[in-house]
């Protein structure tokens, strides 16, 4: 979120009250000065937040810093920078061998005032009252009210694109394809992917030429899935829901978790081209919902190491709890208010589950495409495989929590041969796998294990190799 990550001034002290939803000062020279503090996680690429010029000034809902209250879709938020400030942080991240991703808004646009009080020409490239829906409040139990009904409310009302007019869908379709273009910018994040018509997505990912990965906000997988026949992916919603319900507690559904993962592999088109997440920010802080280090060690772990693109939202790294509140806006705190500290816990975890993800893609070439499945479950423990037989990532997770006593835990189904060798990646203890493949696994504190063929490590600059 480019409001809340980094300051031109380069600021650590600099107040930025959540609840006060204001502009706090983050921009895009912001952002690139501190690009390593990414990269050094192993981060391969990064999901900026709406650039698009939006309604500027401050309502009783807040002010537009998150960007989606846009207005001008041809013009850039000048409270983030200039075009040259967008074009050399976009140069800085090519340079540093990663992609970029852009949150778009093709759903609506942004007003202050009742909605029977917009001034439609103060909208581009969409600029008359034909190329939106009339005004209507959403009814979520009616898809056809989800589509054409105006999210929002009647303070900050978000005027509706016509999106399934033809004419209204050729102009976003072009200026999708020049958006891309222009700003040489690698992945589009569809914001409110379910509140536009399923046939508008096709033609538009199309158009756009990159990665596309839609927001569809629901816990049920036959209710997401189907927007992935029409764009690359979509947000791991569903999942997002079993994660926190599994290590929320120690007393989590941790058998919902492993029947999400097979549940979500047979309804949806794709689970490896997924957008995989445990936090964001349009829901509360994991750590505002169980405080416990070794728990949230766990759900960074699933969502880097299961099928998808992982993706960690500013902020998770530091364990931030949503100080002063649950959800939005307490959960888009300044990340400049930690220092930028890498000497935390998970920022650590972080930068070693990456390292070993990115070193499995360089040596399995199945690793992206291998669906990952559960291996074994119980009430507290969920073992899971990603990877080719002899090869695969051993993943053990836990919602015992910090007090959790010490134990050993058989695991099966491994694919790894009798006596193979293995590296547990976090603490860099070795394990020998039993004659039929199975690992003895040593579990203490809640903490996750993660395990990796030792002999497939050489110099990957992993646990001493």
């Amino acid at each position: 979120m480019t409001d809340r990550f980094a300051r031109t001034d380069g600021s650590t002290t600099a107040t930025c009250d959540t609840g006060d939803q204001v502009y706090c000062g983050g921009t895009w020279v912001g952002l690139q000065n501190h690009l390593s503090y990414i990269k050094n996680m192993g981060f391969t690429a990064i999901w900026i937040s709406p650039i698009t010029m939006n309604f500027l000034g401050q309502t009783p809902d807040g002010s537009s810093y998150h960007g989606y209250w846009q207005q001008d879709m041809n013009s850039l938020n000048s409270q983030f920078g200039t075009e040259d400030d967008l074009n050399n942080l976009i140069s800085a991240i090519h340079s540093e061998g990663m992609y970029v991703m852009v949150d778009v808004v093709f759903n609506h646009g942004g007003w202050y005032g009742a909605p029977n009080t917009v001034d439609y020409s103060d909208f581009s490239p969409l600029d008359t009252q034909s190329m939106f829906h009339p005004y209507c409040a959403i009814d979520y139990n009616n898809q056809t009210s989800i589509e054409v009904c105006w999210e929002g409310d009647t303070t900050v009302p978000l005027p509706d694109f016509a999106t399934e007019d033809s004419n209204v869908a050729s102009t976003l379709y072009n200026w999708a394809s020049n958006f891309v273009s222009t700003y040489n910018i690698d992945g589009l994040r569809l914001d409110s992917a379910n509140h536009v018509n399923m046939g508008f997505w096709p033609e538009l990912d199309s158009a756009a030429g990159v990665y596309c990965v839609g927001e569809v906000l629901d816990d049920r997988p036959n209710y997401v899935c189907p927007y992935q026949e029409a764009l690359d992916g979509v947000l791991n919603y569903p999942t997002y829901y079993n994660i926190t319900d599994a290590f929320g507690s120690t007393s989590g559904d941790m058998q919902g978790l492993a029947n999400n993962i097979n549940t979500m592999k047979s309804t949806c088109k794709d689970t490896t081209l997924l957008g995989s997440f445990s936090e964001n920010q349009d829901m509360p802080r994991f750590a505002q919902q169980n405080g416990d280090i070794n728990a949230a060690m766990n759900v960074v772990a699933y969502t880097i190491l299961a099928d998808g693109i992982p993706i960690i939202y500013e902020g998770q790294e530091q364990h931030y709890n949503s100080e002063g509140g649950s959800g939005v806006p307490f959960n888009r705190e300044a990340v400049w208010l930690s220092g930028y500290n890498t000497d935390v816990p998970l920022y650590n975890t972080v930068a070693q589950l990456n390292q070993v993800r990115n070193h499995a893609l360089s040596v399995d070439g199945e690793y992206l495409t291998y669906q990952n499945w559960p291996i074994y479950t119980d009430t507290t423990t969920v073992a899971m495989r990603k990877g080719a037989d002899g090869q695969a990532m051993i993943t053990v997770l836990s919602n015992k929590g910090s007090d959790g006593a010490s134990y050993t835990q058989n695991i099966p189904n491994t694919g790894l041969a009798g006596g193979a060798g293995v590296t547990e990646i976090l603490s860099c203890d070795t394990l020998t796998a039993n004659s039929d493949g199975s690992l003895n696994v040593p579990m203490a504190q809640g903490l996750p294990r993660v395990y990796y063929l030792t002999s497939t490590l050489s110099q990957s600059g992993i646990c001493g190799h």
